[in-house]
């Protein structure tokens, strides 16, 4: 195990909660009598993160008591102390189902084809507050932006929710990057043998822009000027996102290429930092993928982004404006553009993970690179919208390269337009 952090909740390793190989045959058949639950895909990587640890010390669902403090203090209590957590997770389900279970009830867990993916011992059924959730998660009392959506819509129909201990059969490995999706103990003993004293992850849910690409290298180059024997990992979740996100599939595609063709800060990163250790910026990046559900909750989500990240061994996260972001509706912002870096500094409980804020970045002609956009208040950056850049990748045209790498345009221009 590397010993860069511990996990949440102070424990000496993961929470594993995954049925052992040997052991699949039996657990499945003994599962077959019990009550069927559905879970939705959205909720599937939930339940199959709680299986193998990503979601320490939880050890399934959580009940009503632990639920209900995540909303009132952004805590959970582990061996009397507190750690922070901001999102309640429990097991959502329809009145109709609730109404036949109780606690002391052993379920299987089944996916939407039907295969049963985990057993269940519930503690507790209890009814959804929705409006409450969606006031403290979000911090907004309206539902016209995403995460509402997520619970007002995509869960119309569930009322109640499920507590209690979990056991969860072996994710199934994605046969296109399945090799970048490793659980907990695994990402820990890779780190371990990567010898690093320091490593930053990089959450996205999109494509990489330039930009983007900058904040890791920002946050590499923070760590390695401090001193540090530091690495960086490329960590995109791949969980279920809204509909307008690019697909994991191919998102995955734009990060293997930029990996295997060494292009991660290029151009764009310290030379002088560089040249001066005889190595670049791909020498000590990695790539991982995440798949774990997208909540679109700003500050709250950006403390689960962390959490996540000091359960697979990761010493520091970047944190940029606008971290999780999403707007109303109209277009209107939820939170302050800086929410989400603040909330770290207002912790009701532990976290070792250290966040490494970064600003807005652009290209700027004056440097011929990528640079904060802090850095220089009068000046111009070269500048395309969101809306005009998925126009272009519609018409199968290449985004200006000083905005998106050349490999990730290609393969982005490939799939949206055709």
């Amino acid at each position: 195990m590397s010993d860069l952090i511990p996990p949440h909740g102070g424990l000496a390793e993961p929470v594993c909660c995954t049925v052992a190989k040997d052991e699949v045959d039996s657990f499945v058949a003994d599962a077959q009598s019990l009550p069927k639950v559905p879970v939705s895909d959205a909720d599937l990587s939930t339940v199959y993160r709680f299986g193998d640890g990503a979601l320490s010390p939880l050890t399934g669902p959580m009940d009503s008591a632990t639920y209900q403090r995540v909303l009132d203090e952004s805590v959970i209590e582990h061996d009397g102390k507190l750690y922070a957590w901001t999102i309640p997770l429990s097991l959502p389900v329809t009145s109709e189902l609730a109404s036949s279970l109780s606690a002391g009830t052993k379920v299987a867990l089944v996916n939407t084809a039907g295969d049963i993916v985990a057993t269940l011992d519930i503690s507790d059924v209890f009814p959804w507050d929705k409006e409450a959730y969606i006031k403290s998660v979000y911090l907004t009392d309206r539902t016209d932006h995403p995460g509402a959506d997520m619970v007002l819509k995509g869960d119309a129909d569930k009322t109640h929710l499920l507590g209690g201990s979990i056991r969860v059969l072996p994710q199934p490995k994605n046969p296109s990057f399945g090799q970048f999706v490793l659980s907990p103990r695994e990402v820990r003993a890779l780190l371990k043998e990567k010898g690093w004293d320091k490593v930053v992850a990089f959450q996205t849910r999109n494509p990489l822009h330039r930009a983007h690409e900058y904040a890791l290298v920002y946050g590499l180059e923070t760590l390695i000027r401090d001193g540090k024997n530091a690495g960086a990992c490329l960590n995109p979740l791949i969980g279920e996102t809204k509909g307008d996100d690019v697909n994991a599939d191919i998102r995955m595609q734009t990060y293997e290429k930029l990996i295997d063709d060494r292009a991660i800060g290029e151009g764009d990163s310290d030379a002088e930092l560089w040249s001066k250790r005889g190595e670049s910026v791909p020498d000590r990046v990695i790539l991982l993928g995440l798949d774990i559900k997208m909540f679109y909750g700003g500050p709250k989500e950006a403390v689960m982004h962390g959490i996540y990240r000091q359960n697979y061994g990761f010493t520091n996260i970047v944190i940029g404006r606008k971290h999780a972001d999403a707007p109303y509706h109209d277009g209107s912002a939820i939170w302050g553009d800086f929410d989400a870096q603040e909330i770290f500094n207002n912790l009701k409980g532990d976290l070792k993970i250290e966040p490494i804020n970064v600003g807005f970045a652009a290209y700027y002609e004056s440097m011929g690179r990528v640079d904060l956009m802090e850095n220089h208040k009068d000046e111009k950056p070269v500048f395309i919208s969101g809306k005009d850049v998925r126009k272009t990748l519609q018409e199968g045209k290449q985004v200006d390269p000083r905005i998106m790498r050349e490999s990730t345009s290609k393969i982005l221009a490939e799939a949206m337009s055709s």
